[in-house]
């Protein structure tokens, strides 16, 4: 049976990557070393690398789904709205019937933050 889905998402300067999930989105770090760090909120979960050479090769989009995307929002907002993706800084229903808004790092890894109603 499968449970999740655990993205790594690399980074050149790991830092941008923490400023993002931990100061922006709100996760915990669960655990860290100099190459790793292991966030988590809500039973979400995602790995931060530190790997300049793999980070230049992609920098990923990653949906994140919940039930009270109002909420989140706001959350976000309060604390980080530098994040807020300029194409999406608001929650707004998009022609595929989801509620999203999104956040962009300066690496330009994108959050989709989603809800189906």
């Amino acid at each position: 049976m499968l449970l999740n889905l655990i993205p790594k998402v690399f980074y050149a300067d790991i830092d941008v990557g923490l400023d993002l999930f931990v100061r922006g989105i709100g996760f915990e770090i669960a655990y860290q070393d100099d190459s790793i760090s292991v966030l988590e909120r809500d039973g979400a979960k995602v790995y931060l690398m530190q790997n300049a050479e793999l980070a230049a090769l992609d920098r990923p989009e990653l949906a994140i789904e919940t039930d009270d995307i109002d909420s989140i929002y706001a959350e976000i907002k309060a604390r980080a709205p530098e994040l807020l993706h300029p194409n999406v800084p608001t929650v707004s229903l998009r022609p595929w019937g989801a509620r999203e808004f999104a956040l962009l790092d300066s690496t330009t890894v994108c959050v989709v933050f989603r809800q189906w109603d």
